[in-house]
């Protein structure tokens, strides 16, 4: 240690900086590990056949590996997870005050200090999961009402009509099968979910938020019959709120 102490003073400042970047990133890996052990280590099950017949085997580049008595593959805490095989586990902790901050690609890129297209593959990496997270519950008050949201084919090679260049406008007026429905609910503590309508028929409407409505629930709604008939075949409280 004494030797490795000695070598340091002999450094130059843009050598000495360089070597406090390596530390640093090598610490915010360890801590990166550390958290990502500690989400998954009370019920460790395998992403493959879902069995709890998990066992330690090995390290692998800084991550404890399991493997399965099931079937016999192995896995580590991010197997089937947005972040398997992302690279750069010292940024991981920075891009959540990026995130947070709503940094644009290039400043995020100089406030984690990498390249731009490394910022954009962390950036869309870790908004991939919370797209997918939904609560389980809405209390009190829950307001609802339903959007409509022009479809969009970006990115295919077939999507079925001409394409509309620039521009997002329906080709016919009003709601049409080009505008997709959804149904967004809010209770008063802030707590949002949204469900996209396959269709608008009453059905629909009762049948996917039931599961975050208690019976106490109150519905608020602009009065429109479709949430208001699924509020009552609930056995929910409904009141139409004007200009909601």
């Amino acid at each position: 240690m004494q030797r490795l102490l000695a070598l340091v003073e002999r450094l130059t400042r843009a050598q000495r900086q360089e070597l406090v970047d390596k530390l640093k990133a090598q610490t915010s890996a360890l801590a990166s590990v550390e958290v990502l052990e500690a989400a998954g280590s009370q019920a460790r099950v395998c992403p493959h056949c879902a069995s709890h017949r998990v066992v330690r085997n090995s390290m692998a580049n800084g991550l404890q590996r399991y493997k399965c008595r099931g079937c016999n593959k192995t896995f580590n805490a991010l197997t089937g997870t947005p972040l398997a095989r992302l690279r750069q586990k010292g940024k991981w902790l920075e891009q959540t005050p990026a995130l947070a901050d709503g940094l644009k690609v290039h400043r995020a890129a100089d406030f984690l200090g990498v390249a731009p297209s490394t910022a954009f593959r962390l950036r869309h990496r870790f908004l991939s999961q919370p797209g997918n997270v939904k609560p389980g519950r809405l209390a009190g008050v829950a307001e609802m009402d339903e959007t409509y949201f022009l479809a969009s084919y970006k990115g295919r090679k077939v999507i079925g009509r001409p394409a509309r260049r620039r521009g997002g406008r329906a080709a016919n007026r009003g709601l049409s099968r080009e505008q997709i429905p959804v149904l967004v609910a809010r209770d008063r503590s802030g707590v949002t979910t949204d469900f996209v309508l396959t269709d608008t028929r009453k059905v629909a409407l009762m049948t996917l938020p039931k599961p975050l409505l208690p019976v106490y629930a109150v519905v608020c709604s602009d009065g429109t019959g479709s949430i208001s008939y699924a509020g009552k075949e609930l056995g929910l409280e409904h009141q139409a709120v004007l200009g909601l």
